[in-house]
Protein backbone atom coordinates (compact mmCIF):
# COMPACT_ATOMS: atom_id res chain seq x y z
CA UNK A 1 0.00 0.00 0.00
CA UNK A 2 1.38 3.29 -0.96
CA UNK A 3 0.66 6.66 0.66
CA UNK A 4 1.39 10.37 0.78
CA UNK A 5 4.27 11.39 2.18
CA UNK A 6 4.75 14.94 1.94
CA UNK A 7 2.27 17.65 3.55
CA UNK A 8 2.82 21.17 2.30
CA UNK A 9 3.82 23.68 4.59
CA UNK A 10 0.07 24.95 5.51
CA UNK A 11 -0.15 21.21 7.24
CA UNK A 12 3.30 20.28 8.28
CA UNK A 13 2.52 16.47 9.88
CA UNK A 14 4.90 14.84 11.81
CA UNK A 15 4.98 10.73 10.42
CA UNK A 16 5.40 7.65 11.80
CA UNK A 17 7.68 5.30 9.38
CA UNK A 18 7.68 1.37 9.94
CA UNK A 19 9.66 0.92 6.87
CA UNK A 20 6.99 0.74 3.96
CA UNK A 21 7.43 2.31 0.72
CA UNK A 22 5.40 6.22 0.12
CA UNK A 23 4.34 7.54 -3.23
CA UNK A 24 4.72 11.60 -3.27
CA UNK A 25 1.97 14.39 -3.86
CA UNK A 26 1.72 15.56 -7.35
CA UNK A 27 2.98 18.71 -5.77
CA UNK A 28 6.14 17.37 -5.17
CA UNK A 29 7.67 17.51 -8.36
CA UNK A 30 6.05 20.81 -9.68
CA UNK A 31 8.72 23.31 -10.82
CA UNK A 32 7.53 26.07 -8.14
CA UNK A 33 8.18 23.40 -4.70
CA UNK A 34 10.86 22.31 -2.94
CA UNK A 35 10.62 19.48 -1.16
CA UNK A 36 12.43 19.14 2.32
CA UNK A 37 13.64 16.04 4.32
CA UNK A 38 13.71 17.64 8.26
CA UNK A 39 15.12 15.68 11.51
CA UNK A 40 14.09 19.38 13.02
CA UNK A 41 10.62 19.36 14.37
CA UNK A 42 7.66 20.75 11.94
CA UNK A 43 6.90 24.04 14.19
CA UNK A 44 10.61 24.87 14.25
CA UNK A 45 11.06 25.37 10.62
CA UNK A 46 7.26 26.46 9.60
CA UNK A 47 8.01 30.11 10.48
CA UNK A 48 11.08 30.16 8.20
CA UNK A 49 9.24 28.37 5.45
CA UNK A 50 5.98 30.49 5.30
CA UNK A 51 8.57 33.43 4.43
CA UNK A 52 10.60 31.84 1.71
CA UNK A 53 7.24 31.11 0.25
CA UNK A 54 6.05 34.85 0.98
CA UNK A 55 9.40 36.29 -0.63
CA UNK A 56 9.42 33.84 -3.98
CA UNK A 57 6.34 32.46 -3.88
CA UNK A 58 7.95 28.67 -4.51
CA UNK A 59 5.96 26.14 -2.05
CA UNK A 60 7.45 23.48 0.34
CA UNK A 61 6.80 20.21 1.24
CA UNK A 62 8.20 18.56 4.38
CA UNK A 63 8.47 15.33 5.52
CA UNK A 64 9.66 14.79 9.00
CA UNK A 65 11.98 11.85 10.05
CA UNK A 66 13.56 11.98 13.61
CA UNK A 67 14.97 8.92 12.17
CA UNK A 68 16.58 6.84 9.15
CA UNK A 69 16.46 10.53 7.37
CA UNK A 70 19.35 9.06 5.43
CA UNK A 71 18.48 5.29 4.88
CA UNK A 72 14.96 6.93 3.36
CA UNK A 73 17.04 8.52 1.02
CA UNK A 74 19.64 6.34 0.09
CA UNK A 75 16.29 3.61 -0.06
CA UNK A 76 14.59 6.00 -2.83
CA UNK A 77 17.80 6.36 -5.16
CA UNK A 78 17.46 8.25 -8.44
CA UNK A 79 14.33 8.80 -7.83
CA UNK A 80 14.12 10.41 -4.66
CA UNK A 81 11.86 13.43 -4.39
CA UNK A 82 14.30 14.85 -1.50
CA UNK A 83 16.23 18.43 -2.57
CA UNK A 84 16.98 19.94 1.01
CA UNK A 85 18.06 18.25 4.33
CA UNK A 86 17.44 19.89 7.40
CA UNK A 87 19.08 18.18 10.58
CA UNK A 88 20.32 19.00 13.95
CA UNK A 89 24.22 17.97 15.17
CA UNK A 90 26.93 18.21 13.36
CA UNK A 91 27.00 14.42 13.51
CA UNK A 92 24.01 13.94 11.68
CA UNK A 93 25.17 16.35 9.12
CA UNK A 94 28.31 14.26 8.42
CA UNK A 95 26.26 11.00 8.60
CA UNK A 96 23.74 12.46 5.47
CA UNK A 97 27.48 13.31 3.96
CA UNK A 98 29.08 9.64 4.77
CA UNK A 99 26.23 7.93 3.11
CA UNK A 100 26.24 9.17 0.11
CA UNK A 101 23.13 11.44 -0.09
CA UNK A 102 24.27 14.62 -0.50
CA UNK A 103 25.97 16.69 -3.06
CA UNK A 104 28.82 19.48 -2.71
CA UNK A 105 27.26 23.03 -3.33
CA UNK A 106 30.18 25.86 -4.29
CA UNK A 107 27.68 29.21 -3.67
CA UNK A 108 28.76 32.64 -3.13
CA UNK A 109 26.27 33.43 -1.00
CA UNK A 110 26.41 30.46 1.86
CA UNK A 111 30.09 31.15 1.70
CA UNK A 112 29.74 34.90 2.81
CA UNK A 113 26.90 34.17 5.13
CA UNK A 114 28.24 30.98 7.00
CA UNK A 115 31.74 31.06 8.43
CA UNK A 116 34.02 28.47 7.25
CA UNK A 117 34.02 26.73 11.24
CA UNK A 118 30.53 25.83 10.66
CA UNK A 119 30.05 24.56 6.98
CA UNK A 120 31.71 21.13 5.84
CA UNK A 121 35.41 21.91 3.78
CA UNK A 122 33.92 20.48 0.93
CA UNK A 123 30.38 21.96 0.64
CA UNK A 124 27.97 19.08 1.43
CA UNK A 125 26.92 20.69 4.78
CA UNK A 126 26.32 24.40 5.85
CA UNK A 127 25.35 25.38 9.78
CA UNK A 128 22.20 27.58 10.04
CA UNK A 129 22.52 27.69 13.67
CA UNK A 130 24.82 27.66 16.89
CA UNK A 131 23.34 26.46 20.66
CA UNK A 132 25.97 26.65 23.02
CA UNK A 133 26.81 23.51 25.29
CA UNK A 134 26.73 25.07 28.90
CA UNK A 135 26.45 24.30 32.34
CA UNK A 136 23.13 24.90 34.27
CA UNK A 137 24.26 25.86 38.17
CA UNK A 138 21.97 26.46 40.62
CA UNK A 139 21.41 30.41 41.59
CA UNK A 140 21.12 29.12 45.10
CA UNK A 141 23.95 26.69 45.92
CA UNK A 142 26.43 27.52 43.37
CA UNK A 143 28.36 30.58 43.96
CA UNK A 144 30.70 30.94 40.82
CA UNK A 145 29.86 32.79 38.25
CA UNK A 146 32.41 30.65 35.36
CA UNK A 147 33.69 27.59 34.80
CA UNK A 148 35.98 25.52 32.31
CA UNK A 149 34.95 21.73 31.03
CA UNK A 150 37.41 21.07 32.45
CA UNK A 151 36.73 21.32 36.26
CA UNK A 152 33.50 19.27 35.72
CA UNK A 153 36.06 16.54 36.69
CA UNK A 154 37.48 17.99 40.02
CA UNK A 155 36.31 16.23 43.01
CA UNK A 156 34.58 19.13 44.89
CA UNK A 157 31.93 18.69 42.43
CA UNK A 158 31.46 15.25 43.44
CA UNK A 159 28.16 13.78 44.03
CA UNK A 160 26.81 17.30 42.65
CA UNK A 161 26.16 16.83 38.32
CA UNK A 162 23.95 16.36 36.55
CA UNK A 163 23.11 14.97 32.87
CA UNK A 164 21.87 13.08 29.78
CA UNK A 165 22.84 9.65 28.24
CA UNK A 166 26.88 10.20 27.48
CA UNK A 167 25.63 8.16 24.21
CA UNK A 168 23.35 11.12 23.21
CA UNK A 169 24.64 12.52 20.15
CA UNK A 170 24.56 16.43 22.25
CA UNK A 171 27.19 14.52 24.49
CA UNK A 172 29.16 12.93 22.37
CA UNK A 173 29.72 16.39 20.21
CA UNK A 174 31.18 17.86 23.65
CA UNK A 175 33.87 14.67 24.51
CA UNK A 176 34.65 14.75 20.98
CA UNK A 177 35.68 18.66 21.51
CA UNK A 178 37.83 17.06 24.31
CA UNK A 179 39.54 14.34 22.27
CA UNK A 180 40.47 17.07 19.55
CA UNK A 181 41.72 19.60 22.27
CA UNK A 182 43.30 17.33 24.62
CA UNK A 183 43.56 13.50 22.78
CA UNK A 184 42.59 10.74 23.84
CA UNK A 185 44.08 9.47 26.92
CA UNK A 186 43.40 12.94 28.62
CA UNK A 187 40.02 12.80 27.82
CA UNK A 188 39.39 9.73 29.20
CA UNK A 189 40.32 10.68 32.48
CA UNK A 190 38.60 13.75 32.24
CA UNK A 191 35.43 11.74 31.55
CA UNK A 192 36.05 9.61 34.16
CA UNK A 193 36.46 12.24 36.71
CA UNK A 194 33.17 13.49 35.56
CA UNK A 195 31.34 10.01 35.74
CA UNK A 196 32.82 10.09 39.41
CA UNK A 197 30.85 13.29 40.34
CA UNK A 198 27.34 12.20 38.98
CA UNK A 199 24.94 12.68 41.45
CA UNK A 200 22.57 9.93 39.52
CA UNK A 201 22.85 7.70 36.38
CA UNK A 202 22.50 9.84 33.64
CA UNK A 203 18.66 9.76 32.22
CA UNK A 204 16.20 12.43 30.81
CA UNK A 205 16.88 15.11 28.40
CA UNK A 206 18.38 18.25 29.14
CA UNK A 207 15.50 20.17 30.47
CA UNK A 208 15.53 17.46 33.20
CA UNK A 209 18.58 18.47 34.23
CA UNK A 210 17.28 21.60 34.93
CA UNK A 211 14.06 20.21 37.41
CA UNK A 212 17.12 18.22 39.09
CA UNK A 213 18.58 21.28 40.16
CA UNK A 214 15.89 22.77 41.20
CA UNK A 215 14.51 19.76 43.10
CA UNK A 216 17.65 19.83 44.87
CA UNK A 217 18.95 16.75 43.25
CA UNK A 218 22.49 18.20 41.57
CA UNK A 219 24.15 21.43 41.83
CA UNK A 220 24.93 22.00 38.15
CA UNK A 221 23.91 19.87 34.81
CA UNK A 222 25.47 20.06 31.00
CA UNK A 223 22.66 21.12 28.90
CA UNK A 224 21.99 23.24 25.36
CA UNK A 225 21.35 26.84 25.70
CA UNK A 226 18.32 26.71 23.31
CA UNK A 227 16.30 24.88 26.19
CA UNK A 228 16.72 27.64 28.89
CA UNK A 229 14.88 29.80 26.35
CA UNK A 230 12.30 27.27 26.17
CA UNK A 231 11.97 26.57 29.45
CA UNK A 232 11.39 30.06 30.54
CA UNK A 233 8.41 30.73 28.31
CA UNK A 234 6.42 27.61 28.41
CA UNK A 235 2.90 28.68 28.51
CA UNK A 236 1.86 24.97 28.50
CA UNK A 237 3.83 23.33 31.38
CA UNK A 238 4.35 26.37 33.70
CA UNK A 239 6.88 24.52 36.32
CA UNK A 240 9.49 24.72 33.51
CA UNK A 241 9.23 28.57 33.91
CA UNK A 242 10.12 27.33 38.00
CA UNK A 243 13.04 25.11 36.68
CA UNK A 244 14.52 27.79 34.45
CA UNK A 245 14.84 30.37 37.45
CA UNK A 246 16.19 28.01 39.90
CA UNK A 247 18.97 28.19 37.53
CA UNK A 248 21.94 30.10 36.19
CA UNK A 249 23.84 29.43 32.49
CA UNK A 250 27.31 29.48 32.81
CA UNK A 251 29.34 29.65 29.05
CA UNK A 252 32.42 27.24 30.18
CA UNK A 253 36.12 28.09 28.93
CA UNK A 254 35.25 31.30 28.09
CA UNK A 255 38.56 32.88 29.39
CA UNK A 256 40.08 30.61 27.33
CA UNK A 257 39.02 28.38 23.85
CA UNK A 258 35.40 29.45 24.20
CA UNK A 259 32.30 27.42 24.65
CA UNK A 260 31.40 24.22 22.58
CA UNK A 261 29.07 24.76 20.58
CA UNK A 262 26.70 22.54 17.97
CA UNK A 263 24.92 23.46 15.31
CA UNK A 264 21.86 22.93 13.37
CA UNK A 265 22.07 22.81 9.79
CA UNK A 266 21.17 22.09 5.74
CA UNK A 267 22.42 19.51 2.58
CA UNK A 268 21.87 19.96 -0.96
CA UNK A 269 20.18 16.44 -1.54
CA UNK A 270 22.38 14.13 -4.06
CA UNK A 271 19.39 13.57 -6.36
CA UNK A 272 17.34 16.77 -5.33
CA UNK A 273 14.60 17.21 -8.58
CA UNK A 274 14.02 21.03 -7.83
CA UNK A 275 17.84 22.15 -7.34
CA UNK A 276 17.24 25.74 -8.66
CA UNK A 277 14.42 25.80 -5.91
CA UNK A 278 16.66 23.81 -3.58
CA UNK A 279 19.46 26.24 -3.85
CA UNK A 280 17.26 29.17 -2.95
CA UNK A 281 15.58 27.88 -0.14
CA UNK A 282 19.77 27.22 1.18
CA UNK A 283 20.00 31.11 0.28
CA UNK A 284 17.15 32.27 1.91
CA UNK A 285 17.78 29.93 5.28
CA UNK A 286 21.31 31.52 5.32
CA UNK A 287 19.94 35.38 5.33
CA UNK A 288 19.42 37.88 7.42
CA UNK A 289 15.82 37.50 7.31
CA UNK A 290 15.68 33.79 8.14
CA UNK A 291 18.26 34.15 10.74
CA UNK A 292 16.54 36.90 12.54
CA UNK A 293 13.46 34.35 12.48
CA UNK A 294 15.72 31.41 13.80
CA UNK A 295 17.32 33.91 16.44
CA UNK A 296 12.99 34.71 17.82
CA UNK A 297 11.64 31.79 17.44
CA UNK A 298 14.09 29.34 18.46
CA UNK A 299 16.48 31.07 21.11
CA UNK A 300 19.42 29.79 18.75
CA UNK A 301 22.73 31.73 17.84
CA UNK A 302 22.31 32.70 14.73
CA UNK A 303 25.91 32.00 11.90
CA UNK A 304 25.44 35.16 9.85
CA UNK A 305 27.87 37.43 11.97
CA UNK A 306 25.96 40.38 12.81
CA UNK A 307 22.18 39.02 13.81
CA UNK A 308 21.17 40.00 16.57
CA UNK A 309 19.80 37.12 19.25
CA UNK A 310 16.74 37.68 20.98
CA UNK A 311 16.29 39.43 24.17
CA UNK A 312 15.58 36.16 25.92
CA UNK A 313 18.86 34.81 24.92
CA UNK A 314 20.67 37.81 25.84
CA UNK A 315 19.80 37.38 29.52
CA UNK A 316 21.92 34.00 29.36
CA UNK A 317 24.95 36.38 29.21
CA UNK A 318 27.37 36.74 26.32
CA UNK A 319 29.27 33.35 24.86
CA UNK A 320 32.11 33.37 23.02
CA UNK A 321 32.07 30.19 20.96
CA UNK A 322 34.97 27.59 20.40
CA UNK A 323 36.73 28.49 17.00
CA UNK A 324 37.41 25.29 16.26
CA UNK A 325 35.84 23.66 12.79
CA UNK A 326 33.18 21.38 13.77
CA UNK A 327 34.59 19.29 11.17
CA UNK A 328 37.65 18.75 13.26
CA UNK A 329 35.77 17.96 15.93
CA UNK A 330 33.33 15.42 14.34
CA UNK A 331 36.22 13.01 13.18
CA UNK A 332 36.09 12.45 17.32
CA UNK A 333 32.80 11.03 17.35
CA UNK A 334 33.38 7.19 17.21
CA UNK A 335 36.42 7.31 19.52
CA UNK A 336 33.90 9.29 22.05
CA UNK A 337 31.05 6.74 21.96
CA UNK A 338 33.72 4.11 22.74
CA UNK A 339 35.02 6.12 25.45
CA UNK A 340 31.25 6.33 27.04
CA UNK A 341 30.93 2.55 27.11
CA UNK A 342 34.47 1.92 27.83
CA UNK A 343 34.37 4.01 31.13
CA UNK A 344 30.77 2.38 31.91
CA UNK A 345 29.40 6.52 31.73
CA UNK A 346 25.94 5.56 31.76
CA UNK A 347 25.80 2.98 34.27
CA UNK A 348 26.53 6.09 37.36
CA UNK A 349 28.64 7.30 39.78
CA UNK A 350 29.04 3.97 41.65
CA UNK A 351 29.38 1.79 39.14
Amino acid sequence: MFHNAFRSKSALAVLALAGSAFSFSSTAYADDVVNIYSQRQPFLIEPLLDAFTEETGIETEVLFLNQGLEDRIEAEGVNSPADVILTVDVGRLVNVKEKGVTQPVEDETLNENIPAEFRDPEGHWFGLTTRGRVVYASKERVEQDTITYEELADPKWKGKICVRSGQHMYNIALIASMIAHHGEDEAEEWLEGVKANLARKPNGGDRDQAQGIYAGECDIGIGNTYYVGKMMTNEEEPEQKEWADAIKVLFPNTDGRGTHVNISGMALAKNAPNQENALKLMQFLSSGEAQAIYAEHNYEYPVLPGVEVSETVKSFGEIKPDSLPLAEIAKNRAAASEMVDRVGFDDGPES
